[in-house]
C-alpha cells in the first residue's frame, strides 16, 4: 500500500499542477478521515483521558473475539458480502446485565413448580451473555463441588452460568441459595454413584443429551464437569479461536507447547477429555453431538468419553491454517482445537508436575483427574490447592488442631538415584512420623493437619520407570496425599468398637488458607521436644515468654493428656518435631483398635515395570518387620493390604 502511494505521488509530480492539487486533496482527506476513525476507536470512556486506556468491560469481550490485527481492518474496508456475515446473535444473548447469583429468594415465597425449571431456550436465554453460557450438572452428592464451581465463576465476575440438577433435592437446594438451576429430568439418586458404575455411565449420557439439546438454541456452550474449578476467566481465551467448532481439554501429560497457544494436535496422543470443552452452535458441531448421542444410546457399555474420542478421531487433519492450531476432524469439516494441558490442567499437570508454574503461565482451570481415592480424593486435592470452598465449621474444629514439622534428612530426599527402594525409604520415614501424629491427635481428640509428603516416584495405573517420559515431573516432588494414603478410608466413619475413635484430618495447606478464621490463626502454641533431664525439660504446662512449651521426648499417654489438657482452648498446637514424641498408649486395647484403623489408611505404589502384579503395598508398621523390602506380591495370597 505504501509503495502504491509513492508511485502515485511520483506520477503526479510529473503531471500538470491540477493533478498535483487533486492528489494532495485526496491524501489530506484520507489522513483526516483516518484521524477520526482512530479517534473513534481510542476515544476515552468512563471518564478516562488516556487514548491507550482499556475498552469498557461491556465491549472488551467483543473486541477480543477478533484477532487484534483485524480490529482496525473492519473499520477501514468495505463490509463483507451478506453470505460471509456470521449468524445473527439472538437478541436475548447480547451483552446484558444478568440477575445476580447468591441472592436467595424470600423465605415466605413458595418453591415454583418443577415445570418452571424445565430445559427450554427461554430458560437458557435468561442466563446467556454475549451468546455464551457456562454449564455443569450433577446430583445432590456433589452439592459442595457445585457450590465451589459456581463461587469461582462469580469471583471471576461471570454470571452467565446454569447448573443442571439430576435430582429434585439438588434443584431445591440450589434454588434457595440463589444459584441458577434447571431440571435435567433425570430423577437420579442423590448419593455418590462412583466412577465406572452403571449410574456413572448414565450421567455421561445425560451430558451428551444436554449438549445435543442446547446447541439448536444457537448459544455457545462451555460444558464442564463438577470436579473442576475455574481459576481465570476462560472466555477471552476461547474467543481467540472464533473459527473453532469444538475446543476440548485432554489427558496429555507431555507438553507440546511452552506458551499459552493451543496444543499441537499432531503431538497429542492422549485422550481428549470431555470434562472441559467448548461448543459453538455450528452445523458441524450439531452433527457431531447428534451422532455421539445416538452411539451412546445404542450401546450402554460405551463410555461417553471413549465414544467422543472414537468418532472425533475418525479423521484427524489437516490443519485449518498454519497459525491457529485448529485442525479438521470427525467428518473432515469439524474444526477442533486442543486446549493446552499446561493451563487447562488435569490432576497430573497441576498437582504432580505443576507444569504451569515451571512454564511461568497462569492456569485457567484444574480438573481432578489422575487421582486415586474417589470423590473424597478429588475434594482433598482441591483442598490441598486451596481452591475448594468449605463451610466455616471446617476451619474451626471444636477440638482444635495439631500440626508438626516433619524431619527429613537431606540424604533421603536428594542423595542417590530415584529408585523404588529410595522412594520407599523416603516415604516410610515420613509415614512413621504421620503415624505418631495420628496417635497423638487421637489421644488429644484433635484434628491432624497432615504435612506435605515428598515422593521420589510418580504413581500411575501401569508400569513405568518412575516418571512419565517427556513430562515435566521433578524428582523429588510433593505428591498428593492420595498417592500414598487411602483418603477415602481416612475420611470414612469406621465402627469405633473395632477401630477406636475417628481421627479428623486436614490438608497440608490448611493453616495457610485465607479462609482460616482469625480466632484460629491467633490461638497458637508451639511445642519443642526436648531430652528429659536437661535443663528446662520437664513435663510441665509452663510456657516460655514467647509462648513456647518444652515437652519431653518419649512421653506416655498419661503425660500427654495431663499436660495438654491445660491447653484445650488453644486452637492450634504445633510440634517442632514428632519423632520419638510418644512411646505408646497406656490402654493396650485402645492401641490395638488404633493399629487396626491406621493400617487401613495406606494404599499402594504403582507400578513396577514388566511385573504382574507390579504394585507394592505400603505398610504403616513397616519398621516392626526386620528386613522389610518394597516388592510386589509374590503370590496371589500375598496380594492384599498389610492388615
Amino acid at each position: 500500500m505504501v509503495e502504491g502511494w509513492r508511485n502515485g505521488f511520483r506520477e503526479a509530480t510529473n503531471s500538470k499542477p491540477l493533478f498535483v492539487t487533486i492528489y494532495a486533496t485526496v491524501i489530506i482527506g484520507v489522513l483526516v478521515s483516518s484521524f477520526y476513525v482512530f479517534s473513534a476507536i481510542y476515544s476515552p470512556t468512563n471518564g478516562s483521558s488516556s487514548w491507550l486506556s482499556s475498552p469498557p468491560l461491556s465491549t472488551a469481550g467483543k473486541i477480543h473475539r477478533l484477532p487484534q490485527e483485524n480490529v482496525t481492518l473492519e473499520l477501514l474496508v468495505a463490509p463483507p458480502p451478506p453470505q460471509a456475515l456470521p449468524p445473527p446473535v439472538p437478541k436475548e444473548a447480547e451483552g446484558k446485565s444478568l440477575d445476580k447469583i447468591w441472592v436467595s429468594p424470600p423465605r415466605d415465597k413458595k418453591m415454583p413448580p418443577l415445570e418452571t425449571f424445565k430445559l427450554t431456550k427461554e430458560l437458557f436465554g435468561k442466563r446467556v451473555k454475549d451468546n455464551v453460557i457456562i454449564v455443569t450438572f450433577g446430583n445432590y452428592a456433589f452439592m459442595d463441588f457445585i457450590l465451589t464451581w459456581v463461587k469461582h465463576l462469580t469471583d471471576l465476575d461471570l454470571s452467565n452460568i446454569l447448573v443442571g440438577a439430576m435430582d429434585t433435592k439438588l434443584l431445591e437446594a440450589l434454588y434457595w441459595k440463589g444459584v441458577p438451576v434447571f431440571d435435567m429430568g433425570s430423577h437420579m439418586s442423590t448419593v455418590d454413584v462412583g466412577w465406572g458404575s452403571p449410574t456413572f455411565h448414565k450421567m455421561g449420557r445425560e451430558k451428551v443429551i444436554l449438549i445435543d439439546s442446547v446447541l439448536p438454541f444457537g448459544y455457545e456452550l462451555l460444558m464442564c464437569d463438577t470436579d473442576m474449578v475455574w481459576l481465570k476467566n476462560p472466555l477471552p481465551y476461547l474467543a481467540r479461536y472464533p473459527d473453532a467448532d469444538v475446543l476440548t481439554s485432554s489427558d496429555q501429560v507431555v507438553p507440546t507447547v511452552v506458551d499459552d497457544s493451543l496444543d499441537l494436535w499432531q503431538q497429542v496422543g492422549a485422550a481428549y477429555n470431555i470434562g472441559i470443552f467448548h461448543w459453538r452452535p455450528t452445523e458441524s458441531a450439531k452433527k457431531l453431538a447428534k451422532e455421539w448421542k445416538e452411539i451412546l444410546l445404542a450401546d450402554d457399555k460405551v463410555w461417553d468419553q471413549n465414544g467422543f474420542n472414537e468418532i472425533v478421531r475418525r479423521q484427524l487433519g489437516p490443519s485449518v491454517d498454519g497459525d491457529s492450531g485448529l485442525f479438521y476432524a470427525y467428518d473432515g469439516n469439524l474444526k477442533v482445537g486442543v486446549l493446552p494441558a499446561s493451563i487447562f490442567c488435569s490432576g497430573h499437570t497441576y498437582f504432580v508436575q505443576a507444569m504451569y508454574q515451571q512454564l511461568r503461565l497462569e492456569p485457567y482451570a484444574v480438573h481432578t483427574t489422575f487421582q486415586y481415592a474417589g470423590t473424597e480424593g478429588k475434594r482433598h486435592r482441591l483442598r490441598e490447592g486451596m481452591v475448594f470452598y468449605d463451610p466455616p465449621e471446617y476451619y474451626d474444629s471444636p477440638g482444635g488442631f495439631i500440626s508438626f514439622k516433619p524431619s527429613i534428612p537431606k540424604s533421603l530426599l536428594l542423595d542417590g538415584k530415584h529408585t523404588i527402594d529410595s522412594h520407599f525409604v523416603l516415604v516410610n520415614h515420613q509415614m512413621k512420623q504421620i503415624r505418631s501424629a495420628l496417635a497423638i491427635a487421637s489421644l488429644l481428640n484433635r484434628t491432624l493437619v497432615i504435612p506435605p509428603i515428598w515422593c521420589r516416584l510418580d504413581r500411575l495405573w501401569f508400569g513405568h520407570p518412575g516418571t512419565l517420559q517427556g513430562s515435566m515431573t521433578r524428582q523429588p516432588f510433593i505428591c498428593p496425599l492420595d498417592h500414598v494414603f487411602e483418603v477415602n478410608i481416612m475420611l470414612k466413619e469406621l465402627p469405633e468398637d473395632e477401630f477406636g475413635p475417628g481421627i479428623g484430618i486436614r490438608e497440608y495447606s490448611f493453616l495457610d488458607n485465607p479462609l482460616l478464621p482469625k480466632q484460629v490463626k491467633e490461638s497458637w502454641l508451639d511445642v519443642q521436644l526436648c531430652q528429659e533431664g536437661k535443663e528446662g525439660c520437664e513435663a510441665s504446662n509452663n510456657t516460655s515468654p514467647s509462648q513456647v512449651l518444652k515437652f519431653p521426648k518419649r512421653s506416655n499417654e498419661d503425660t500427654f493428656k495431663a499436660i495438654f489438657s491445660s491447653f484445650k482452648d488453644v486452637k492450634v498446637i504445633k510440634f517442632s518435631s514428632i519423632e520419638d514424641a510418644l512411646i505408646g498408649f497406656s490402654d493396650k486395647e485402645r492401641e490395638e483398635r488404633f493399629r487396626r484403623r491406621v493400617k487401613r489408611y495406606v494404599g499402594i505404589w504403582c507400578c513396577e515395570e514388566n511385573k504382574t502384579p507390579g504394585h507394592i503395598y505400603y505398610d504403616m508398621y513397616w519398621d516392626e518387620k526386620p528386613g522389610w523390602k518394597p516388592v510386589p506380591p509374590q503370590t496371589p495370597e500375598e496380594d492384599h493390604p498389610h492388615l
